[in-house]
């Protein structure tokens, strides 16, 4: 059995595999594992209410969020079993349930039940065996990234440098069909300076909704009252303006917010912006979209088997975490949830 990445969906299916009498090898082509779970806060969560998931999300696949809801309580509860420690024991989201984990720790604690695992190499992906992708999606190819979602420039990158997009390339080629929402991603608006990705985090500009958003040619192209909670539409919307560039004008009440006080960036002076600011103006943060994980994918049943263009499953091919498309689409979910239930339900369906 081939686990092809080693991030939260990899792991966590090596792991489950090894448990049912498998003996998986995970192949991990980055320098180091945890994919980009490790660069995240670590937590792992599920809308509180099924209406809540099926509103915010609402043209995902109905079956794969009902897997993702219903497993996830047990899901956690596996991953601590396996040594991972919980840091928080809620979300702080009313919206939300899930547990924070330390990433490192996480990552650390499937590592050490993993026997096989070969860093720096990429998996021999030639379909000659059971193998489950779990390379992280393709929000590090800059190619398809301009294919798929077709921003209006190249998008930074919030994740690692080592999803490109291998597993969807690899199902592509063996008449895999591809999922909804293959121009949509989850992503943050970042400050338009470098950062670094101990910054991915924290460096995040998570106050539109105190904002007016003009893009570079003064174009007021979002109203703070369709911000959504998770703000992942406005990066999306960002996306599509000239630079895939906005500015975040700000007045001094808005300056005052806690959520602006502690995470704007740069300031800019109203002079100093390319448009005649509003009148009330008195800052500006100048934002940049990023991309930290697709949402679009392959196909996948509720055993997470690859789906071919003729409806049926691609012999021996599974898919887990952000390879596996369409989970979200129309919203946000989240990613490590996804990883984390789909990896287990690879595994499962390999040992079955």
């Amino acid at each position: 059995m081939i686990v092809a990445g080693a991030g939260m969906a990899g792991l966590v299916a090596a792991v489950r595999a090894r448990e049912l009498g498998l003996a998986p090898v995970v192949y991990e082509k980055g320098t180091r594992p945890g994919g980009s779970m490790v660069l995240s806060s670590g937590v792992v969560w599920r809308h509180r209410e099924w209406e809540v998931f099926r509103r915010e999300c609402p043209a995902g696949d109905e079956r794969l969020q009902r897997l993702v809801w219903e497993r996830l309580d047990d899901a956690l509860e596996w991953l601590r079993s396996q040594g991972a420690d919980v840091s928080a024991e809620d979300t702080e989201n009313p919206l939300t349930t899930g547990k924070r984990f330390d990433p490192r720790q996480l990552t650390d604690a499937l590592v050490q039940r993993t026997t096989a695992l070969r860093i720096g190499e990429a998996a021999p992906l030639d379909g000659r065996g059971p193998t489950v992708l779990a390379t992280g999606g393709f929000g590090g190819s800059p190619a398809l990234v301009a294919r798929h979602i077709r921003p209006a420039a190249p998008l930074r990158l919030r994740a690692n440098p080592w999803s490109t997009g291998d597993g969807l390339e690899h199902a592509v080629g063996r008449g895999a069909a591809l999922s909804d929402a293959m121009d949509e991603f989850y992503g943050r608006n970042m400050p338009d300076t470098p950062w670094t990705e101990a910054a991915f985090v924290a460096a995040a500009q998570l106050y539109a909704r105190h904002a007016r958003i003009f893009d570079e040619d003064g174009v007021e192209f979002f109203r703070a009252d369709d911000v959504s909670w998770s703000e992942t539409n406005v990066a999306q919307a960002t996306a599509t303006r000239p630079g895939a560039r906005a500015y975040y004008v700000l007045t001094a009440d808005a300056l005052a917010e806690p959520a602006v006080a502690q995470r704007a960036g740069p300031l800019i002076p109203p002079a100093a912006l390319p448009f005649a600011p509003p009148l009330d103006a008195a800052a500006a943060v100048r934002v940049v979209a990023s991309i930290t994980h697709t949402i679009g994918g392959l196909r996948i049943d509720e055993r997470a088997r690859v789906i071919g263009v003729n409806g049926a499953a691609v012999d021996g091919l599974h898919a887990a975490g952000v390879d596996a498309g369409g989970v979200a689409a129309g919203g946000y979910a989240s990613g490590l949830a996804q990883a984390l239930v789909l990896g287990l339900a690879a595994a499962e369906a390999l040992a079955a």
